[in-house]
């Protein structure tokens, strides 16, 4: 007897379940009729254009994907402008090598700078973590 790990059954009923949008319509037109159409169009996309025309007023809005998860696009200037203006990548890697080889000297003024290079990557991350609207803690 075989024991199924998944019921796929239930798979296909949950994929029924999902809306269904109608299939894209396509539409040949000649060269001259394309670009008569993009002459018109201006600075609109060609599909909205034609919506507009063959519906007038009665265009549905349509759904707009956030392609973009920045919520605040000068904060993230501001991190990416200080990511550029540190070599805070450099010195880390640099530290790494030190303490693999075991030539790293612990001395006050290390542990000083190690602090230091732990505050400013916190710093860019809450920076990073504002911009993307997220919140400490919070799930993505």
């Amino acid at each position: 007897m075989t024991i199924l790990r998944y019921d796929f059954n239930a798979i296909a009923k949950d994929e029924a379940a999902k809306p269904k949008y109608p299939p894209p319509f396509s539409l040949r037109l000649t060269y001259e009729e394309r670009a008569r159409l993009d002459a018109q169009r201006g600075d609109k996309p060609l599909s909205v254009y034609i919506r507009e025309c063959l519906f007038g007023d009665d265009v549905a809005p349509r759904k707009r994907r956030g392609n973009s998860p920045v919520k605040d696009k000068e904060a993230l200037g501001r991190v990416l402008g200080a990511l550029g203006q540190s070599r805070l990548s450099s010195n880390l890697n640099q530290l790494a090598k030190a303490a693999h080889t075991g030539s790293l000297p612990v001395t006050p003024e290390t542990e000083s700078d190690l602090r230091e290079a732990c505050r400013d990557i916190a710093e860019i991350r809450a920076a990073l973590m504002a911009a993307l609207g997220k919140m400490p803690g919070q799930s993505p």
